[in-house]
C-alpha cells in the first residue's frame, strides 16, 4: 500500500466504506484491498481516527451511497449510460450497477494497483465481469485532463455519460479544481455530473485543520479548494441538488447522529443535463 501522498487517502477511503457496507452498500468494499495489506490499512485508519475524526466511516459511506443511488437513476433513465469516474480509488461502482462500460480515472500507481486487484477479484469470481478501462492521468494539468476527455468520449461513443468526480477536487489548486468540476461538458454526452467538494463557508472547520495537520506528515498537500453552490451552479450551468453530511444522514438514517461540525464537511453537489435524467419520461428518483 501507499505509505505517503494522495494516494494514500484511497485507502482510508476504502477502509472506511469497508466498516459499514450495509450504509454503503457495497458488498466489495472489504475485497478491494489485499489480504496482506489489510491489518496495515486498519492501523492506518485507527491512527486517522485517534487523530483527527472518528467518524469517516460514516461520512465517506453516506457519500458512496448517494453517489450510487445517482447513478442507479441515470441508468434507469437510459440503461445505455457508460460511466467516468475521477478519483476512482477503490471505489466499486462499475461493479454494483450494470453499467455497459466504464472509464476510471486515478493517478499512475493508484490505476496500476486498481486495474491489478480487479483482475484478481473478477478472476476468483468475487466481482462480476466488467467492461472497465483505468487510465492513469494527473487531473492536475491540461494534458492529464484532455486526456480524459478523449478516452471518454471514446468509451461512449455517442452513449450518454454519467460523470464522477468523487474525492479529488479538493486535492486541487482553485483553477484545476473548477476544471475537473466541468470536464464532463467537454465530453459531449454528459447526462449526469457528480462532484464532492469542501464548501467554502467551512474552510475554518477544526476537523478539516486536525486532517491537514495529519495529512502534512504523510506528504499529502495541505491546500485545499473550497466551493460553493452559487459557484458550482455556475459552473455547470444549471441548478443542482446539493447534500452536506446532515443531509445524508436524514436521508439514509432518519435522523442526524452526528453534527457536522464534528465531520469532514463533504458535500455532493448533482447536475442533470436538461432533458436527461430523473426529468425525462419515465425516469424514477
Amino acid at each position: 500500500m501507499q505509505h505517503g501522498g494522495v494516494e494514500l487517502t484511497a485507502y482510508l477511503v476504502n477502509e472506511s466504506r469497508a466498516r459499514k457496507p450495509d450504509l454503503a452498500e457495497d458488498p466489495l468494499a472489504g475485497a478491494w484491498i489485499p489480504d496482506g495489506d489489510r491489518p496495515a490499512v486498519r492501523a492506518l485508519w485507527r491512527e486517522f481516527a485517534d487523530e483527527v475524526y472518528p467518524h469517516d466511516d460514516l461520512v465517506v459511506s453516506l457519500r458512496g451511497r448517494y453517489i450510487a443511488d445517482t447513478l442507479a437513476r441515470a441508468l434507469r433513465a437510459d440503461p445505455d449510460t457508460v460511466l467516468v469516474v475521477c478519483g476512482a480509488g477503490f471505489s466499486s461502482y462499475p461493479w454494483l450497477l450494470p453499467f455497459p462500460a466504464a472509464l476510471e480515472v486515478d493517478l499512475p500507481e493508484m490505476a496500476a494497483a486498481k486495474r491489478r486487484r480487479a483482475a484478481e477479484l473478477t478472476a476468483s469470481g468475487v466481482a462480476p465481469e466488467r467492461e472497465v478501462r483505468h487510465l492513469a492521468a494527473d487531473l492536475n494539468g491540461a494534458e492529464g485532463r484532455a486526456e480524459v476527455t478523449a478516452a471518454a468520449r471514446e468509451l461512449a461513443a455517442g452513449r450518454p455519460i454519467a460523470y464522477v468526480a468523487e474525492g479529488v477536487v479538493f486535492y486541487l489548486p482553485g483553477d484545476a479544481a473548477r476544471s475537473v468540476v466541468t470536464l464532463g461538458a467537454g465530453f459531449g454526452t454528459t447526462a449526469v455530473t457528480a462532484v464532492s467538494y469542501w464548501p467554502a463557508a467551512a474552510a475554518g472547520c477544526r476537523v478539516l485543520a486536525g486532517q491537514r495537520d495529519w495529512f502534512l506528515r504523510r506528504s499529502v498537500p495541505a491546500d485545499a479548494s473550497h466551493l460553493t453552490h452559487d459557484e458550482l451552479e455556475s459552473l455547470l450551468g444549471t441548478a443542482i441538488e446539493d447534500r452536506g453530511p446532515e443531509d445524508l444522514q436524514r436521508r439514509y438514517l432518519g435522523g442526524v447522529s452526528v453534527s457536522e461540525s464534528d465531520l469532514i464537511p463533504e458535500y455532493v453537489a448533482v447536475s442533470w443535463t436538461p432533458g436527461s435524467g430523473p426529468g425525462r419520461a419515465g425516469a424514477t428518483a
